[in-house]
C-alpha cells in the first residue's frame, strides 16, 4: 500500500512564496508519475502541474513561471516551490502518484492548507 503524505502549507502574504513536501512509501515512486493538484472551495480539483517518471514535467497556464515541480527519487519525495503567490492559489493542495493505464495505481494524499492573504 502506497502512503502519500503532503507538509509545507500554511498562511503566506501575497507575493510570498511556500514550499510543499510530498513524501511516498513503497518502492514505486521512480517508476510512477506524480503531479499537485489543488481544490478550492466551491471548486473541483484542478491540475496544477505533474512530472512523469522520466522527469517531464506539465504546468496549468496559470501557475506557469510562478511554480516548480521536482522530485527526489532517491528520497521518494516530491516537492512544489511556490513563488509569486496570488489569492487565487488558495487552496488544499494535494498530492498524486499514478501510473498511466493502471487505474488501480492512482494515489492521493490527503492534501495541505494553503492560504495567501494579507
Amino acid at each position: 500500500q502506497v502512503q502519500l503524505v503532503e507538509s509545507g502549507g500554511g498562511l503566506v502574504q501575497p507575493g510570498g512564496s511556500l514550499r510543499l513536501s510530498c513524501a511516498a512509501s513503497g518502492s514505486i515512486f521512480s517508476t510512477y508519475a506524480m503531479g499537485w493538484y489543488r481544490q478550492a472551495p466551491g471548486n473541483q480539483r484542478e491540475l496544477v502541474a505533474t512530472v512523469s517518471s522520466g522527469a517531464i514535467t506539465n504546468y496549468a497556464d496559470s501557475v506557469k513561471g510562478r511554480f516548480t515541480i521536482s522530485r527526489n527519487y532517491a528520497k521518494n519525495m516530491g516537492y512544489l516551490q511556490m513563488n509569486s503567490l496570488k489569492p487565487e492559489d488558495t487552496a488544499v493542495y494535494y498530492c498524486r502518484l499514478w501510473r498511466g493505464g493502471v487505474p488501480s495505481a492512482d494515489y492521493w494524499g490527503q492534501g495541505t492548507q494553503v492560504t495567501v492573504s494579507s
